[in-house]
């Protein structure tokens, strides 16, 4: 698959519960059997080759190309550095390679009673961080007339699935109530916190996607991805807004689901202006509803009533958060169960080439309602748009020639959200315009 700029991205869907039950289920799923580590699967004959294997599913370097260019590999080491012990210091949670905070997402943080022989926590985020505990399937999942779905079935978390992938990525790159990055964490130090189903996944790839990898799991669906990943985070959100003990600290609610440019901005900018979405006014804090914004654009070209229904349920949400916990409760649970009747829909939906204009077309009108006011917003419709030009070129609508303009407006785009500190809308909606004007 064909992937350009920042980064480049068969749905099963649990359709009980929560989002942050599902999380939980998820990282639940990876901690249910033994991990034996990464050396377990580094050997040559593994996936530690040094070249792709010429006649086999998988290309076998794996590992090599995980330790060589994978953030997850170094995610532990990360822990050593001085911005990480300086955040640690802060907290008051001493070494930052031995706080559970820390290691239960810079690591793969199973409990001591679950680790192989050959484990080591300084491995980081390592192969079963992700694929589960492979103590039953280790052994089976490199014979080829063993199926994926038997492997799954002992214990393989599976990853080619993006409700599920979604909700275990979420569960540290998002947060979930009992793996929160909360606003006291940043407030040390850590980093604000950005995600994106179908533009994380193809950051670092570890694998292809091809002949082999459709006929064993589905075929691929980048779009798909985005649009699902939007959904399970809309609804991680408001999970934990309803969550008394995560969403809430004292009097305050947790800051961290708000918009962070709602308040840190220079005061003396006087920018504020209305934004159709929300209905508030100025000086009124304002719950980070971006994944909100972005699933009304993954509906488009599937319910266009839901999109308008969505619209009207996530302003009375910020209403209501000017009124009481209990509207806000309230207002929230209805919207997330808006969002949940929808997700199978949006699972199910197949994202072609002819939706693809609908979709633009719905971020750009959003534009031109000043939705994009937020920084937080405008993040996620660059990466939406990748993955709208990304599949462009992977479904034949492009030529070389409109490709290299796309790529070049596209990057124009990414370029305006590169500093959040010097952050224009107009300049942002400007770049944005161009990009849709290039498109077929």
């Amino acid at each position: 698959m064909k992937r350009f700029g920042l980064a480049l991205l068969a749905v099963v869907l649990l359709g009980m519960g929560t989002a942050a039950d599902a999380a939980a289920s998820a990282v639940a799923a990876i901690e249910a059997h033994r991990h034996l580590g990464v050396a377990s699967c580094a050997n040559s004959v593994c996936h530690g080759a040094s070249q792709p294997f010429r006649d086999s599913n998988v290309q076998q370097n794996e590992f090599a190309i995980w330790q060589e260019f994978d953030p997850h590999a170094r995610a532990y080491q990360t822990l050593t550095n001085k911005a990480s012990q300086d955040i640690a210091r802060k907290l008051g949670i001493g070494d930052p390679t031995q706080a559970k905070v820390c290691l239960d997402c810079h690591a793969d943080s199973i409990a001591a009673d679950k680790r192989g022989e050959r484990f080591q926590i300084s491995d980081g985020v390592g192969c079963e961080s992700c694929h589960g505990g492979a103590e039953l399937w280790l052994n089976a999942h490199a014979d080829k007339d063993v199926a994926h779905a038997d492997n799954l079935a002992k214990g393989m978390y599976p990853t080619d699935r993006p409700v599920e992938r979604a909700q275990l990525c979420l569960s540290c790159h998002m947060g979930t109530k009992d793996r929160m990055i909360t606003h006291r964490i940043m407030g040390a130090g850590h980093p604000r916190l950005s995600f994106e189903l179908d533009t994380f996944t193809w950051l670092h790839p570890h694998y292809k996607i091809g002949e082999a990898w459709n006929r064993r799991k589905g075929e691929w669906n980048g779009v798909r991805d985005w649009a699902v990943g939007q959904g399970v985070a809309a609804e991680n959100l408001l999970d934990l807004v309803v969550d008394e003990r995560a969403g809430w600290q004292g009097i305050f609610p947790e800051l961290v689901l708000f918009d962070c440019h709602a308040c840190h901005r220079v005061m003396s900018g006087k920018q504020w202006g209305p934004r159709q979405g929300t209905g508030l006014g100025p000086g009124v804090v304002r719950l980070n509803d971006a994944n909100l914004v972005m699933f009304r654009h993954v509906l488009a070209p599937v319910d266009a009533d839901a999109a308008k229904s969505l619209l009207e349920q996530t302003r009375a949400l910020h209403k209501a958060t000017t009124q009481s916990r209990e509207a806000t409760f309230t207002a929230a649970r209805r919207l997330r169960a808006t969002v949940d009747g929808l997700l199978a829909k949006v699972a199910a939906f197949n994202y072609g080439p002819e939706n693809l204009d609908a979709i633009l077309a719905s971020i750009e009108a959003d534009a031109k309602r000043g939705e994009y006011r937020d920084y937080a917003s405008a993040e996620q419709v660059a990466m939406a748009a990748q993955s709208v030009v990304v599949a462009f070129e992977n479904d034949g609508k492009v030529d070389a020639d409109r490709a290299a303009v796309l790529r070049a407006r596209l990057d124009a785009l990414y370029e305006t959200i590169k500093n959040e500190d010097a952050w224009s809308q107009q300049r942002f909606n400007t770049a944005l315009s161009a990009l849709r004007a290039a498109a077929p």
